[in-house]
């Protein structure tokens, strides 16, 4: 028997609460909260300008997109650090590369683009499959692995500071590439919300890979963010309106909790009764242009709540233009 191992004896339910103790009390010992945080914690952490909250608009396919974005967004008085795309940086030319990081260095807004290759959009027949559909935001094989990393290398020679991840293979890859100089040091390796990882110590696990910031599941609850938050130190990205096919739910009125207890926070306005335009084209440009002004307008109304839920809340402060260079 293994030292420190206790086997079952007759005690029943009290061997099994003093069990239950234990592992609580040795997952204290890793570093690690006992259990989910039912107290709702303040957050004393904070972005390295201070604020405790960014907006970020997902799912801004292309140029024209971008654009949309910063129209709505001035017209709105809403504020924008991030935007993020979902259709992958193989599915933009070079010139929407460059345009895009045009467009947002007028601004300093950060650009994430997602990594193109993925099971999902491969051959196989697993990630079609009811049950198989877990496997379809991941890399398949060394050679997609490949394909993957040059979509990341394409992405940082057109100037663009963020990536985003969905395999915890390609996490490691990219963290090491980071360290021995073949990618820059200060590429953020943002984790897509189909990384999956839903408890603290996955999340832990994914930020020594080298993950910068991570978008967690969408149907967490408040006490399990708070875990979460206790376990890590990078921003967590968390969707007050969740797309349909993730969970289709609004979280407008827990936001201002959502903001005290996981800061730093990204807060995420996806948009509900909205398809699904992955990988998205100039065939369905109209409609992705539509889709990214109405998140915009949702990201309005969630920042309104918030300004009446928790007046001091801390933004952080809208970033600098930056030059543009290759």
């Amino acid at each position: 028997m293994a030292p420190g191992w206790q086997g079952r004896d007759s005690g029943g339910d009290a061997m099994a609460a003093n069990g239950m103790k234990q592992t609580r009390e040795f997952l204290e010992r890793m570093g690690l909260p006992p259990g989910d945080l039912h107290d709702l914690p303040s957050s004393s952490q904070r972005f390295p300008d201070g604020g405790q909250w960014r907006v970020e608009i997902p799912s801004v396919e292309g140029p024209h997109a971008l654009r949309a974005v910063f129209e709505s967004a001035d017209a709105l008085g809403v504020p924008i650090h991030r935007v993020s795309q979902g259709s992958g940086v193989m599915l933009l030319t070079d010139d929407e590369l460059d345009e895009m990081r045009g467009i947002a260095a007028e601004r300093g807004v950060e650009v994430s683009l997602f990594v193109g290759p993925r099971a999902g959009w491969d051959t196989g027949a697993m990630a079609y499959a009811s049950a198989g559909r877990v496997v379809a935001p991941k890399v398949r094989g060394m050679d997609q692995l490949v394909q993957a990393v040059e979509d990341v290398r394409r992405a940082c020679e057109y100037g663009i500071e963020s990536v985003l991840v969905t395999d915890d293979g390609l996490l490691e890859v990219l963290g090491e590439m980071k360290r021995a100089g073949q990618l820059p040091e200060t590429l953020i390796l943002k984790g897509s919300v189909m990384l999956g990882a839903a408890n603290p110590v996955s999340v832990r696990n994914l930020e020594r890979l080298g993950l910068t910031t991570f978008n967690v599941p969408t149907d967490l609850s408040l006490p399990q963010l708070a875990a979460i938050r206790a376990a890590t130190t990078m921003p967590l990205d968390i969707y007050i309106e969740v797309p349909d096919d993730i969970g289709g739910f609004i979280r407008h009125y827990e936001i201002a909790d959502i903001v005290r207890l996981s800061a730093p926070v990204y807060l995420k306005f996806g948009l509900r009764n909205a398809p699904n335009i992955y990988p998205s084209g100039t065939h369905l440009e109209a409609t992705a242009v539509s889709l990214t002004r109405e998140r915009v307008r949702r990201a309005k109304l969630g920042l309104d709540l918030l300004r009446r839920l928790d007046p001091d809340a801390v933004m952080s402060p809208l970033p600098e233009p930056v030059a543009v260079g290759r």
